[in-house]
């Protein structure tokens, strides 16, 4: 199995990749879907400082845990690719890496950009005013490092088609390679 293993920072257009994988048919898990589904499954409000409380639970000690549970399942897939994001440190692709056959796929866009899709995009564990906290705390995770060391990059500043356009062809070109 081939994984792309989607990273960046939020709102730099990583669900454009779930887009891409959902229109063609392929696997994909977010590891941000495992944190949501827990919040909601323990009946809280999903506001930003108890969904970060949660998704610091789910990763555990050593920060894996919701990767775990994201790698377990696209492998359980009899699919030949598949997708996963919401990695945030280098031992998660390392993990995923020891696995199977991945490619990292940085998404980047401009900090300002980000923070206008978190204005605009409505979600409930998004807020302008966390916006600059929730930063840090990917920093925090490691998340830079996984961005820098990435395997392939998708600079979405454009439009969605434009940035499904760059993931599409990286994707025909790494499947290609097996």
């Amino acid at each position: 199995m081939k994984i792309f293993v989607v990273v960046g920072m939020p709102a730099a257009g990583k669900n454009i990749a779930r887009m891409y994988a959902e229109s063609k048919g392929m696997i994909y898990y977010a590891t941000g879907d495992i944190v949501r589904a827990e919040v909601k499954k323990r009946g809280v409000e999903a506001d930003p400082a108890r969904t970060a409380k949660i998704s610091d639970e789910l990763r555990g000690k050593d920060g894996m845990g919701v990767t775990r549970l994201a790698l377990e399942k696209v492998l359980q897939s009899e699919s030949d690719v598949g997708f996963l994001e919401g990695m945030r440190s280098w031992p998660e692709i390392e993990l995923i890496r020891a696995g199977a056959d991945c490619v990292v796929v940085a998404f980047l866009a401009p900090r300002k950009l980000r923070f206008d899709r978190i204005c605009s995009r409505g979600r409930a564990d998004d807020s302008p005013q966390a916006f600059d906290g929730r930063d840090q705390r990917e920093l925090a995770y490691g998340t830079a490092i996984p961005i820098a060391l990435a395997d392939a990059y998708i600079l979405n500043t454009k439009t969605m088609d434009d940035a499904i356009k760059q993931l599409d062809k990286l994707v025909k070109q790494e499947t290609r390679k097996r």
